[in-house]
């Protein structure tokens, strides 16, 4: 939940929130299960879940990426929720997370991984994987196939025999800056556990991979200009591991390959990547992330954003879309968030929701992409997409814009167009509630 604060609670130093808007993203392992779908990989997400509509929620964000394989062994499906003030978590609050309340069948266990090439155990302490029979769906699976491991301190064991296990550096007990013990380290655990190796990921430090016969490695990190969040990156560390190995890799270079999708997933922007404004809706995020089109070579599109609230879709509003498109070949529109409009327009608007009005501009032929962005300037959405040319409509001074400096620090230009005369949102909606006055009966 995301909101803006302007003053605290007078009775406790707490921020009041206004104009609040829920988001939505899958956590834990399912979270990891997304990062494996990467580059079209078909994937299978076996996990415990609740009687409730978070459950229903969980499916309709992993709708058409992840098959979902539920099984109703809790009360509550478990949910952590964020509270957010002006972008600043000052709350969290865990529902469900009690832990698994009935036996898992393991022949629907052993049903939904039959097909699988490598399986990933992402291990969220809620006990599923201490029942016997999915420990021993997950035994037969580790003798044919790749078995990585993500543990977790209320978790269980990780299996003998298990193709690689991917402790952090605090479940490790060790400090991030110490490679030459995490190394060692590494080496201790895949004795105490019987498993092949261990890879003990240290954040922006890498990770130490060791094995039973004496192997080691330490991996460096890959550098992320300004992490703003590293909320995900285990799980994409141990999902990229999984996949590589299903590929054939050698465990050591699917490490490294883990270290580099880890460092991917961050500077993407980590789990917030996958979020959305409704479960049905999809990810509000720009895919084209990549910068404008260098000599060193980059992408081969010109792409064209422009933004605004769109909050009574009008003739002014296609015109300016229709030639914004014009200068490129992709367009991609930053929608405002109810919030955001709220906090510039005021507590009237919008009319129409962000859900529908981004429905709306995404049925438009020459709209290609719609990012909907909560802060009141598309500032942070601009320097994640970075595109060639940003629009805007209307006799602007480009040097005022707050915009401006974004785009052109991606090495992008500013333009304006002129708007269609007599088209203003603003006017639009007085003259219809007008209207709706006027139709009043009186009695």
């Amino acid at each position: 939940m995301r909101g803006v604060s302007r003053r605290d609670c007078p009775d406790a130093p707490a921020p009041v929130l206004e104009g609040t808007e829920t988001w939505y993203r899958p956590g834990g392992a399912a979270l990891a299960a997304l990062c494996a779908r990467e580059g079209g990989r078909e994937v299978v997400l076996v996990t415990a879940v609740g009687r409730d509509a978070a459950a229903d929620d969980l499916a309709a964000l992993l709708d058409g990426e992840v098959t979902l394989v539920g099984l109703p062994l809790m009360e509550r499906t478990p949910t952590k929720t964020r509270v957010q003030a002006n972008g600043r978590t000052v709350a969290r609050l865990d529902e469900g997370c009690g832990g698994v309340e009935e036996t898992a069948s393991g022949a629907v266990v052993a049903r939904a991984l039959a097909g699988a090439s490598a399986v990933l155990v992402a291990d969220y302490g809620h006990g599923l994987t201490r029942q016997s029979a999915v420990r021993g769906a997950l035994a037969a699976c580790a003798d044919r196939v790749p078995l990585v491991w993500d543990p977790h301190p209320r978790g269980a064991a990780p299996l003998h025999g298990a193709r690689l296990v991917t402790p952090n550096a605090a479940e490790a007990q060790v400090a991030e800056d110490e490679g030459e013990r995490a190394l060692r380290r590494a080496g201790e655990l895949a004795g105490v556990w019987g498993t092949h190796s261990v890879s003990v990921t240290l954040g922006a430090h890498g990770a130490a991979w060791a094995d039973g016969a004496g192997e080691r490695a330490l991996v460096p990190g890959e550098p992320v200009d300004v992490p703003e969040d590293t909320c995900g990156a285990g799980d994409a560390f141990a999902a990229a591991c999984a996949t590589a190995l299903a590929d054939g890799a050698h465990v050591r270079a699917a490490v490294r390959h883990g270290v580099g999708s880890a460092a991917a997933f961050v500077a993407r922007g980590g789990a917030a990547a996958h979020t959305r404004p409704h479960p049905g809706l999809p990810a509000p995020r720009a895919r084209t992330a990549a910068g404008p089109e260098t000599a060193a070579g980059g992408r081969d599109e010109r792409v064209v954003a422009t933004g605004g609230c769109f909050d009574v879709l009008h003739a002014g509003h296609v015109d300016l879309l229709r030639r914004a498109r014009a200068l490129g070949d992709r367009l991609v529109v930053l929608l405002n968030s109810d919030a955001s409009v709220r906090a510039l327009k005021g507590p009237g608007r919008p009319v129409v929701g962000e859900r529908d009005r981004a429905r709306v501009l995404s049925a438009l032929d020459c709209v290609d992409e719609v990012v909907v962005f909560g802060e009141e300037t598309p500032v942070h959405a601009l320097e994640e997409l970075r595109p060639d040319v940003w629009v805007k409509g209307g006799d602007y001074d480009v040097e005022g814009l707050p915009e401006t400096p974004a785009v052109r620090r991606a090495g992008g230009e500013v333009v304006t167009v002129p708007l269609v005369p007599g088209h203003s949102t603003t006017g639009l909606i007085t003259r219809i509630r007008g209207r709706g006055r006027d139709n009043v009966p009186v009695r």
